[in-house]
């Protein structure tokens, strides 16, 4: 959808400016025997979230997903696995974002950093009830997954 037009800085041309999701990437880290990585949000939308944020301009979704897990848990990811994307325009109560969910294993000591308040792991069976964005519904469907029923 245009939202209208800019000038070119370089030849004075006018230019349709379209307005389109943002694209972002999360994380869900298994700790064998333990559960799933979560961090509590510093900033709004409150609550605890997968690991995840903006993938940057010239940034694979890869190395995206790798890059905010290390900046806000600590964890390296191996075994990283592409899952599934979520797209319902209001799965972010800030702007219409997709993000692509990438699913491994962490290595490492987890640390709450950059954005992460605290971090905790817990078991699919314990989730806690005030989870951001759509993160309920990711980790449902992770378990239909694991399952089999997905």
């Amino acid at each position: 959808m245009s939202t209208g037009s800019i000038k070119c800085h370089k030849c004075g041309a006018d230019v349709k400016v379209y307005q389109n999701p943002l694209l972002t990437v999360d994380a869900i880290i298994e700790i064998a025997g333990q559960g799933i990585v979560l961090i509590e949000r510093k900033n709004f939308p409150p609550g605890w979230a997968l690991p995840g944020g903006f993938v940057d301009y010239g940034e694979t979704l890869e190395a995206a997903v790798l890059r905010e897990a290390r900046e806000e848990t600590g964890i390296d990811i191996i075994d990283l696995q592409q899952f599934h994307a979520y797209s319902d325009p209001d799965r972010d109560p800030r702007h219409h974002t997709v993000s692509v969910v990438f699913t491994g294993k962490g290595k490492g000591t987890p640390r709450a950093a950059d954005d992460a308040e605290d971090i905790g792991i817990f078991p699919l069976d314990a989730l806690p009830d005030n989870l951001a964005f759509d993160h309920a519904r990711i980790l449902s469907d992770y378990s239909e997954y694991l399952l089999g029923r997905l």
